[in-house]
């Protein structure tokens, strides 16, 4: 077995976020060429083209969440965008994205908990390869929610497996029917070629007007 396919099936198949962050940290410096070079990840383009689609100002406030290396941030920023932040818990894979010197700010922080970042901050929140097998699950939405500002966008993908088994789908359906989301567009699209993975695709609108969720807390000052 390669190191890389070793790498990856410890990050789908980790058991504790200590496995999970110890293989990413692992796999940082050779993330890009490992997984565009040679396994054909094609998600963050085609999350990253649908966002494009919709977020027409390129002055928006734009969250990284799950940002990893970088990969999406450097296609928002070829796309003419430059108020990007990112977010991951892997530090060397903070490391690597500082290094491209594409965003404005990087956090450390763990999508499974609360943020440490305040209310509506953010006019568009896109997260590529963070919702998937033994990741960070549906419940995060809440909280992602809660940073993006009325009126903004949440694009994200989750690997299908995922979407069939943890849940996802009735989460999304969920959010839609509380009124705290639009749900403006769901593809099936490839996600990993050379695997054979799909996943889907999915942007969202948060309404101009929106009340909190029951019980959700504001980031405390």
């Amino acid at each position: 077995m390669s190191k890389r396919k070793s790498i990856h099936d410890r990050v789908l198949n980790a058991d504790n976020l200590e496995e999970l962050m110890a293989a990413y940290d692992e796999w940082a410096v050779n993330y890009d060429d490992d997984l565009l070079g040679e396994m054909g990840y094609v998600a963050p383009i085609i999350a990253s083209n649908l966002l494009k689609d919709s977020l027409v100002d390129k002055e928006a406030r734009i969250l990284d969440a799950g940002c990893g290396t970088g990969i999406v941030g450097g296609l928002l920023h070829e796309h003419g965008y430059r108020h990007i932040e990112g977010l991951d818990y892997s530090r060397p894979m903070l490391a690597q994205a500082e290094a491209k010197d594409i965003y404005q700010a990087l956090h450390r922080g763990d999508l499974t908990n609360a943020l440490e970042i305040d209310n509506h901050v953010y006019d568009a929140i896109i997260s590529v390869g963070t919702f998937t097998c033994g990741h960070v699950g549906p419940a995060a939405f809440d909280e992602l929610l809660r940073i993006t500002r009325p009126g903004g966008y949440l694009c994200f993908t989750v690997r299908e497996q995922a979407w069939d088994d943890e849940d996802y789908q009735v989460k999304v359906g969920e959010l839609e029917n509380h009124g705290r989301w639009e749900l403006q567009e769901t593809l099936t699209a490839d996600y990993i070629r050379q695997e054979g993975a799909r996943c889907k695709v999915c942007l969202c609108k948060i309404p101009s007007c929106v009340a909190p969720a029951p019980g959700m807390a504001s980031h405390p000052e």
